[in-house]
């Protein structure tokens, strides 16, 4: 029996029920996961005739040897069993969160009797209170920074005993902690501490204010003037985080609004958490999206998938769109939740207001997204510039120049090459530059470029072909980059004339603005900063200055220690003199001539030679 029929055989043999389905490689290897209410009928519409499928659902029929299912007695369970499937063999062509396993969460120990808060990078059942998925772990810990500076909880791990009352650590003494560890505070007064931490990640700021007024009166009452004050910047400072949040719904109330932006192997989720009716916080997720499901399909396996996980199920999810199987999500968290969860899209006020906003960002998110995608595909890279510059093909390999010199001595000139976008060390090549003794970049250029094309031109003019072809001189490139403007792009284009390849296309490009230069136009181009094409020119660019520097200092080894050496008028006993008097060339390079002529034994006129060539040193 072939493997084809012994796919055959299960399609005839799945059942009407509803349930989870597998799909398996050549090797066994799960790549996709699937439910259905009716097993036999979604499975066998995978097999149908191929001209009903999308190319990119079948691109996975193509690929699967065998298939599995496992029976469940209700939807809901077939969704459960799907996500956990989901989330432990990461198939290939299911939707599914980038990274997903690398976004923190906030963990509140309160099945401990003294809890702590804490990053947590998985949901257990372990008694604890979890807030998140968070997509940026740098504002979880600057939340968990706030939290601890608000609400002084213990940051000690394991059990804390107050019957064996032992030194209070250094938190205790800067006020950061009530040292339950030392007996200074009960049970019940530091459980009070951790309601209220609660009240502000759940973002229920009014709530909080209303608990610290209270306390705050009934520590005055009691004379408590130490624990009132306490409570009193605890206040201000959650009143001042409050007022921070602009946006606030006309009616009150917890609720998740999410949207999503798709593109073709790509989606972004917006999710806008609203506590108390206040908008306090916001977060981010990439999906990708390999069969190349609709938006609808896409927002659904979201929910499902980020829901899993979650820390907190609020009572209503707002959407940007409609899903399919709305009704089964709902019953599917009402579970998880413990009670009421409606989801819906809301077509008037500022909640659709806010459905909207979220639909912008997710939409701006997933743009940046593919600018990023594209600036790191080589590929797109070279059509991009090929585009810019219009040229006929794009650039399979592109030279890149610089040229470096201190204080117009010891110039130098380095070659650097990209193929296909990608920088090829092993055709890099450096130049010392022998027919200038003065600063002059122009001269140092042409000096460059005609070695550079000397010996191809010579097997030319002698109609020879060359011999060999992986020495980096006997091959033409498609595109030159000189580091610099105008002025070094035609002290290159001349060299190139008199070597006769005025043929290959050259651009410059300047630092600052970042304009690009090409021969035969007379203004420069001014390339989005977000361009790959920009960004491609920038790595070039960068690479060629890299590494002239790079030769330029392994040429003086000793350079940075006799540096002032190389400057006119200052020899042993002034040098010394710098720097016992500045400390470091650095320190030299901020001041002024006025500083520099203070020195013992320096004078305004070598002062002054310094001065320029500290400059001129950092711009080489």
């Amino acid at each position: 029996m072939t493997e084809k029929d012994t796919i055959q055989d299960k399609l005839a043999r799945l059942p009407r029920r509803p349930g989870v389905y597998l799909m398996k490689d050549q090797r066994g290897k799960i790549i996709y996961v699937g439910k259905a209410v009716d097993l036999r009928q979604r499975v066998r519409s995978y097999f149908q005739s191929a001209q009903k499928l999308s190319p990119k659902v079948r691109a996975l029929v193509e690929k699967i040897a065998d298939l599995d299912y496992t029976v469940t007695d209700t939807e809901v369970e077939a969704l459960i069993l799907e996500s956990n499937l989901i989330k432990e063999y990461k198939p290939r062509y299911n939707i599914d969160l980038k990274d997903d396993k690398h976004y923190p969460y906030l963990r509140v120990t309160v099945q401990e009797p003294f809890p702590r808060i804490h990053v947590a990078r998985r949901v257990e059942k372990d008694g604890a209170r979890y807030f998140g998925p968070y997509t940026n772990a740098g504002a979880v810990r600057e939340t968990i920074r706030l939290i601890r500076r608000l609400f002084p909880l213990r940051h000690c791990r394991g059990p804390v005993d107050p019957a064996k009352s032992g030194r209070p650590c250094l938190n205790r003494h800067i006020d950061r902690c009530l040292a339950p560890c030392d007996g200074e505070v009960g049970e019940e007064e530091y459980r009070k501490l951790v309601d209220e931490v609660l009240l502000f990640l759940e973002g229920k700021q009014d709530r909080l204010l209303h608990e610290l007024a209270a306390r705050m009166e009934e520590a005055a009452q009691n004379l408590e003037f130490e624990k009132a004050a306490r409570l009193r910047d605890q206040y201000r400072a959650v009143e001042a985080i409050r007022e921070k949040q602009k946006i606030a719904l006309t009616e009150g109330g917890d609720r998740d609004i999410i949207a999503l932006a798709a593109g073709e192997d790509l989606g972004c989720a917006q999710l806008f958490a609203v506590r108390g009716g206040k908008l306090t916080g916001r977060e981010h997720f990439l999906l990708t999206n390999p069969t190349g499901e609709d938006e609808t399909e896409m927002l659904a396996a979201f929910l499902r998938r980020y829901y899993t996980h979650a820390g907190e199920i609020p009572p209503e999810i707002l959407l940007s769109g409609e899903i399919p199987d709305a009704a089964l999500l709902e019953e599917w968290l009402r579970g998880k939740r413990g009670g009421r969860v409606r989801i819906h899209v809301p077509q008037r006020g500022a909640k659709k207001d806010l459905a909207r906003m979220a639909l912008d960002n997710a939409a701006m998110f997933l743009e940046q997204e593919v600018l990023r995608q594209r600036a790191r595909d080589p590929q797109a890279a070279l059509r991009a510039l090929a585009e810019a510059l219009s040229l006929e093909e794009p650039p399979c390999r592109i030279e890149g120049y610089d040229i470096s010199h201190l204080h117009g001595e010891g110039t130098v000139a380095a070659m650097v090459v990209f193929e296909n976008g990608v920088a090829k060390p092993s055709d890099y090549r450096r130049f010392r530059v022998r027919s200038v003794d003065k600063p002059d970049d122009y001269a140092s250029m042409r000096e460059t470029l005609s070695r550079r094309f000397a010996r191809l031109a010579a097997l030319r003019d002698a109609g020879e072909p060359p011999e060999n072809m992986e020495d980096p001189f006997l091959l033409v490139p498609d595109l030159i980059l000189i580091d610099g403007g105008v002025g070094q792009l035609n002290a290159a284009r001349q060299a190139m004339e008199d070597a006769g390849y005025t043929g290959v296309p050259m651009i410059s490009l300047a630092k600052e603005e970042e304009l690009v230069f090409v021969t035969g136009r007379r203004e420069p181009l001014r390339l989005p900063r977000n361009s790959a094409a920009l960004q491609l020119l920038q790595r070039v660019r960068d690479e060629a200055h890299r590494f002239v520097i790079t030769y330029q200092r392994k040429r003086r080894p000793g350079v940075r220690g006799s540096l002032l050496l190389e400057v006119p008028g200052i020899g042993e006993a002034r040098r010394k003199a710098l720097l016992k008097h500045f400390g470091s060339i650095a320190e030299m390079r901020r001041a002024s001539v006025e500083q520099l002529a203070e020195v013992d034994g320096m004078n305004e006129t070598v002062a002054a030679t310094l001065y320029d060539y500290l400059r001129e040193e950092d711009r080489s």
